[in-house]
């Protein structure tokens, strides 16, 4: 059976079907922002968060716990919803992720601060994914790209409103209500997600087997990884038996994964994913701009806070520009997909003015105009805009609608281990450089900041209170410890750039298979060739019978 929005059988037909899908989008997009306003609601509250609860040196495990938490539970968000339904899984993820609402909002130190990010990140994964995997259930993917569009809108307007409001909360009623105001948020994403996701039911004769063993390893794996990139070179030497532990152990967890995966029979990430060239070809890209993009995302406003002098609003209205430049690309690239059915071109264009964005960053300094920040961040944003959905289109344009949430997940999770290192790799090197310079620029500016104690409670209004002598040291250590980073993160993009142009761009489906799948077993998947094959010798069959029944 096939169905598709761009042939119905009547206008009747069509119109209820469009209707029932606009229905479940507009459910689909209070969950994504749910999920991604989370991610940025406390970008710019964060130093006063870390300030009041004395933990600047733990800053970075603020935001790294939620995207390391999020990136583990992708692939099994995904595998859990082929086999048993969007619906479940949804509501699931959505509680969990209030439950870690409620632990951040009460948390009186910054390791309870933390553990309640690691259960918002544990939710949030699933939401991101499944608001993804259910458009794939019902949309063909030749008129997916308007809708993964708007879904990279709500991201892009989130992480406008999501400074600006932490902002405003912390500056108001306090940063606490960051986290309550998830709650009515949630219900109404529950409310949204029982009245409007009407997907077909999942049948099976034997209840699946999960893959605890997969998910286990690769949740080892990619915890390890994290550690080494942000311990390694701040908390321990880089050749520390610590940190030569853990990348052991990576290895170890990562080998044990590919062994386990190739042994499963519900695999949580099947190895025939990457025997498809341009999900290995995206993943790749997603991995690297992953990493740009949240290692600036995560960090620019603290940033700009510091050195601009400005309040948490303004920081967050500083963003706008960047969010603005994904915004309005996200959408015109989904639009000019749906339309002409070439998408290859958009990622490639996106990788480089990404770079460019990137090395524009970097040579910022103190006394760079703000009108002229806010251009380059415009520029970074312009980039994301142009490659983030479309890479998602393309993995789910390669698969069966049975193996979407399987293939989305595992894309998004290299993105996710990308944005995780980002944070990571940021949050490490800033924090180090910065406790560096701080000690170096103070002792020679003949001022004290109080030891570790004083640089830990620094808060950007405590900081702009400073006479000059002690706050210009300061904010040219933040200059020089945050922004040179990006500089490294050019190859990157390159490297994006050139997998990229090694895409196939195959036509974009204009129906949703489903039976055709359905013949496999869970772990198989259907080349290209091979579905061409099928729908070919059942034409066949269909013709001999038709001519049978002509004779009799």
């Amino acid at each position: 059976m096939t169905t598709s929005l761009a042939e119905p059988t009547d206008g009747t037909t069509g119109n209820t079907e469009r209707r029932s899908v606009m229905l479940l989008f507009i459910g689909l997009m209070i969950t994504m922002l749910l999920a991604s306003l989370n991610q940025t609601v406390l970008s710019t509250a964060l130093p006063t968060i870390v300030g009041e609860l004395q933990g600047v040196d733990q800053m970075t495990w603020v935001i790294t716990a939620y995207i390391l938490a999020s990136t583990i539970v992708m692939p099994v968000y995904g595998k859990i919803s082929d086999l048993l339904g969007r619906k479940p899984v949804l509501i699931a993820a959505i509680l969990i992720f209030l439950s870690g609402s409620v632990v951040g909002a009460l948390s009186g130190n910054i390791t309870w601060l933390i553990f309640g990010r690691i259960l918002q990140g544990i939710g949030g994964g699933g939401l991101m994914i499944l608001s993804q995997a259910a458009i794939a259930d019902v949309v063909p993917a030749r008129e997916r790209g308007r809708y993964m569009g708007f879904l990279g809108a709500v991201f892009a307007v989130s992480s406008v409103a999501g400074p600006l409001l932490g902002g405003w909360l912390t500056e108001g009623p306090g940063w606490r209500w960051a986290f309550w105001l998830n709650l009515p948020l949630g219900a109404l994403a529950i409310a949204a997600t029982l009245a409007f996701m009407k997907l077909p039911k999942v049948q099976h004769e034997v209840r699946p087997r999960l893959d605890y063993l997969g998910m286990a390893l690769i949740a080892g794996a990619t915890t390890s990884l994290v550690l080494i990139c942000t311990w390694g070179g701040h908390t321990y030497d880089w050749l520390s038996p610590q940190i030569i532990g853990l990348a052991v152990a990576t290895v170890v967890l990562a080998v044990g994964f590919v062994v386990a995966e190739l042994r499963a029979d519900n695999p949580v990430m099947p190895m025939k994913l990457f025997a498809d060239r341009n999900f290995t070809l995206t993943t790749v890209a997603n991995l690297m701009i992953g990493v740009a993009m949240f290692g600036a995302l995560g960090y620019m406003p603290t940033y700009i806070q510091m050195v601009t002098g400005v309040d948490a609003t303004v920081a967050g209205l500083l963003m706008i520009p960047m969010m603005g430049g994904l915004l309005i690309t996200s959408i015109a690239s989904g639009q000019a997909v749906a339309r002409t059915g070439r998408y290859k071109i958009f990622p490639i264009v996106g990788s480089i003015v990404m770079g460019v964005g990137l090395v524009l960053i970097a040579s910022m300094h103190i006394t760079t105009p703000t009108w002229l920040m806010c251009v380059y961040l415009a520029v970074f944003g312009i980039g994301i805009g142009l490659s983030m959905q479309i890479l998602t289109l393309i993995v789910q344009n390669s698969f069966p609608v049975t193996m979407v949430g399987t293939a989305t997940a595992a894309n998004n999770y290299f993105r996710q281990v990308g944005a995780t290192l980002g944070s990571a790799v940021v949050g490490s090197i800033f924090a180090s450089r910065l406790a560096t310079l701080l000690t170096e620029k103070l002792a020679g500016s003949g001022a004290g900041a109080g030891g570790d104690a004083g640089r830990n409670g620094l808060t950007p209004a405590a900081v702009n209170a400073l006479p000059d002598a002690v706050r210009i040291p300061i904010i040219e250590s933040y200059n020089e410890a945050l922004l040179p980073i990006f500089l490294f993160f050019v190859p990157l993009a390159g490297i994006a750039l050139v997998v990229l142009l090694f895409v196939k761009e195959k036509p974009l489906a204009t129906t949703v298979q489903r039976e055709a799948a359905e013949v496999l077993t869970e772990e198989e998947l259907l080349t290209e060739a091979e579905m061409i094959t099928i729908e070919a010798a059942e034409e066949a069959g269909n013709d001999k019978a038709a001519a049978t029944r002509s004779r009799e």
